[in-house]
């Protein structure tokens, strides 16, 4: 039997949170981490123009470590993650999208861009209600952070265009299920046009 998922109804105020948009997962020749996105990279450009306009908070994330220790776990698991050297090119975010003077790069170990970091302390301090969740990877650290920012009790828009995944199946799968049980999946023009 099916779950009655319902709408969210809008924010009144959305930060976009991009998601390791970093050279580490959108050059594939120069990271094994990383999938052909320009199509990802175009929409993303689109939001940021959005959200720069009306003055709203953009907050990117990039993973990068420097110590053996930090999330040991997980790289054990996933050692392509041991690429993301702290100060190499492959944390910086890609320069199709580079950060303005304001908008902070949130250094963070493990998929969630919440957990380890101060984001949620940021995103209330903004007074925002919302985000739209964008980046990389649908399935793992797009998905973590929806989850998360949903039980830190924003509302969560993925607007469809601006996640990508390295593995089709897992994107449209994650897709399906984070618009079932933990945010809303929309078309990128909606979300646009949320920002009027």
């Amino acid at each position: 039997m099916a779950l009655d998922s319902r709408s969210l109804s809008p924010a009144q105020r959305y930060a976009l949170v991009l998601v390791d948009l970093s050279v580490g997962f959108t050059d594939p020749t120069k990271s094994p981490l990383a999938s052909e996105c320009p199509a990802v990279i175009e929409a993303n450009r689109k939001l940021l123009e959005a959200f720069r306009r009306r003055g709203w908070p953009v907050i990117f994330t990039t993973v990068a470590y420097d110590q053996p220790s930090q999330a040991r776990v997980f790289r054990e698991k996933i050692p392509a993650l041991n690429v993301l050297a702290a100060g190499s090119e492959l944390v910086r975010i890609d320069p199709r999208l580079t950060p303005q003077d304001g908008e902070p790069v949130l250094v963070k170990f493990w998929a969630s861009a919440f957990f380890g970091t101060d984001l949620a302390q940021r995103l209330h301090e903004a007074g925002v209600d919302g985000v739209m969740v964008t980046g990389l990877t649908t399935s793992g650290c797009v998905r973590a952070t929806a989850l998360d920012a949903l039980q830190h009790e924003f509302r969560v828009l993925l607007p469809e265009q601006a996640v990508g995944d390295r593995d089709a199946l897992a994107h449209q799968a994650n897709l399906r299920d984070l618009q079932i049980k933990y945010a809303d999946v929309r078309d990128l023009e909606d979300c646009l046009a949320l920002l009027g």
